[in-house]
């Protein structure tokens, strides 16, 4: 999923609505889906950029988007409430429904600065349901409103973005669902920490050549492989597009091999993008794209973050990819993603959990 390091000033996220319930209801309906609540006419003319802040496509490698808008309007409201995602938009002058539904929910105060400051949007979580994101995008007139939207547009994408991953984050993380002995191991040997699921395999444990594979569903129509790979006494020079490039298909040419080791996955020149991101507060390169076989004959998409640890003057990489032929992977590739988001050195994990995570390990299981 696409991300962007964020200057928190530009993109306030407020509390100006009435407070939420404590006995809210989890907001409901699909990741990918947000309700535009607009006016039909207003929404047509709008479209464009709005498709353009949230349709945004990837590669996987058919063409998916990362969100899919579907207009509502100002009168229907009651019926969307409890969704996820929620945008309502229209200009202040319009005197359309949605206008002054809008002067409705937000006071005066708050009307003049939409009106004034092609940076402001007013952002609420649990405003009718839990784990739920309400947007107000309003300007002077439908000309500042189509700038504002285009203007803010990373800024939009990446916040809906990241309430999608928090609401993931707590359906995957569950420690019935943990495999804590393969963590205990990781951490004890390696210093650092990954969240694996129980359906994870430990496929490679190379404490020579710093590499270890996840696997899950090895041989089905649905895989996913995550690897954590890093570089000791390293320095953050490998900090560039180019570096990760040469870093990522050294390792999958060596562990990413067909079984008679006639083919290995190599990242596809004309289908990858690498962005800055903050990742637990470090600087890291995010990127995004296609892997292939150097044969050609199959492939998907991967996530890789890549950031310089200062405290052990380590490099880390952490990669996730998907080979699923049949299936919608847009929401596949973002479970992955959040399990990479997971990832913690032993200096970022309280000493009663390494404790707790180290007593767990079993020399003997088989992995």
């Amino acid at each position: 999923m696409k991300k962007f390091l964020i200057v928190l000033a530009i993109f306030s996220s407020l509390f100006f609505f009435n407070g939420c319930n404590s006995s809210q209801k989890p907001a409901t309906g699909f990741e990918d889906e947000i309700y535009v609540v607009a006016d039909s006419l207003e929404f047509e003319e709008l479209k464009v950029a709005l498709q353009a802040a949230f349709e945004v496509e990837i590669n996987t490698p058919m063409p998916e988007k990362l969100f899919i808008i579907k207009r509502v309007s100002s009168n229907q409201i009651e019926k969307v409430k409890n969704k996820k995602n929620i945008v309502i938009v229209a200009p202040l002058n319009s005197d359309s429904y949605t206008s002054q539904y809008i002067k409705t929910i937000v006071d005066n105060e708050i009307q003049k600065r939409l009106d004034s400051e092609n940076d402001f949007i007013l952002s609420k979580y649990d405003l009718w349901a839990k784990n739920q994101l309400v947007t107000v995008l309003s300007a002077k007139n439908m000309q500042e409103l189509e700038f504002k939207i285009l203007k803010n547009k990373d800024n939009l994408l990446y916040t809906y973005q990241k309430i999608s991953d928090k609401r993931l984050k707590e359906s995957l993380y569950a420690p019935r669902y943990e495999r804590q002995a393969i963590e205990g191991l990781l951490l004890r040997d390696y210093g650092w920490l990954i969240y694996v699921q129980a359906d994870y395999k430990l496929a490679k444990n190379d404490s020579e050549k710093n590499f270890v594979w996840l696997r899950r569903s090895p041989g089905s129509d649905m895989e996913r492989w995550i690897f954590v790979h890093w570089i000791d006494n390293a320095t953050p020079e490998y900090l560039n597009a180019d570096s990760i490039k040469s870093i990522r298909n050294r390792i999958t040419k060596e562990f990413y091999q067909v079984r008679d080791d006639s083919a290995y996955v190599v990242m596809v020149d004309s289908f990858y993008t690498t962005t800055e991101v903050n990742f637990n507060e470090r600087y890291t390169l995010y990127t995004q794209g296609l892997w292939d076989l150097n044969i050609k004959g199959m492939g998907g998409p991967f996530v890789n973050y890549t950031f310089y640890d200062e405290k052990s003057k380590r490099l880390y990489m952490l990669d996730g990819s998907l080979f699923a032929p049949k299936y919608y992977k847009r929401n596949l590739i973002q479970q992955i993603d959040v399990i990479l988001q997971s990832f913690l050195t032993r200096d970022e994990i309280s000493k009663d959990r390494a404790e707790d995570l180290i007593d767990e390990i079993d020399e003997s299981i088989k992995y």
